[in-house]
């Protein structure tokens, strides 16, 4: 839920879809434009008059309040307190995850030994944390942006080379659909920042096609993990062989 400034725009915004103008709005509330106008433009109203304008335009508060959550920015970094919080608990990780890559609770639940009731609690330390918004039935919405990235040195990323990278690069990527490259070679300073965003674009192909492919049958699904990076690196060996 936002603030009462952000319900106040939601609301400017329902009677601009709804044709109605402040003068429509102070008949049906029997005060006058000018109060109507000033209170709006304050954005200084109790909820019962929200209530009250709701009921004008038809429409369920309820339904007010979904449209200012989702018309908040979208997280594209945790902080470094989120991140601890989502180590700190391993399941809780696995299930933040899951969630990153949109699964429901019930593919959480089927594939991963937890209980229906780990699930309800762990999607709800996702809300409290600001990770997701649930909802009812245990539904929920991503409250991350596409480009969102872990933290390049908070807790989930060290976590992810203590205990994850070696495991990852030790597979032989020759399998249908995998593969590794090592590409090394200097480029101009101004050119390099330009890959860097290709890179970041393809990540994003990957998520968006992640987010399409869920309507398939699961037979006809694999999972992957893109690991993408580009940094300015000599390997150690070589770095002291240098004069």
């Amino acid at each position: 839920m936002g603030t009462t400034l952000d319900l106040v725009a939601a609301v400017k915004a329902e009677l601009k879809a709804a044709g109605m103008t402040y003068a429509d709005l102070a008949r049906q509330l029997d005060m006058a434009e000018s109060s109507v106008k000033r209170m709006l433009s304050r954005a200084d109203m109790p909820l019962s008059r929200i209530d009250e304008i709701c009921r004008i335009l038809r429409l369920d508060f309820s339904d007010l309040a979904r449209r200012v959550a989702e018309s908040q920015p979208l997280l594209r970094e945790l902080t470094a307190e989120q991140e601890r919080a989502v180590v700190a608990d391993k399941k809780l990780l696995l299930v933040a995850i899951c969630v990153l890559s949109q699964w429901t609770l019930e593919q959480i639940t089927a594939a991963y030994r937890l209980t229906p009731a780990e699930g309800v609690k762990y999607l709800a330390q996702l809300d409290r944390l600001g990770i997701i918004e649930l909802r009812p039935l245990n539904r929920y919405r991503l409250k991350l942006a596409k480009t969102f990235r872990w933290r390049p040195h908070g807790a989930v990323m060290n976590y992810f080379r203590e205990h994850a990278l070696l495991d990852y690069f030790a597979g032989g990527f020759d399998g249908p659909g995998e593969g590794l490259l090592l590409v090394h070679g200097s480029v101009s300073k101004a050119l390099a920042p330009h890959f860097a965003e290709r890179l970041q674009r393809l990540a994003t192909d990957f998520a968006q096609q992640h987010q399409t492919d869920q309507k398939l049958a699961e037979k006809d699904r694999e999972g992957y993990t893109l690991v993408l990076g580009m940094r300015s690196w000599e390997f150690e060996a070589f770095t002291h062989l240098r004069r």
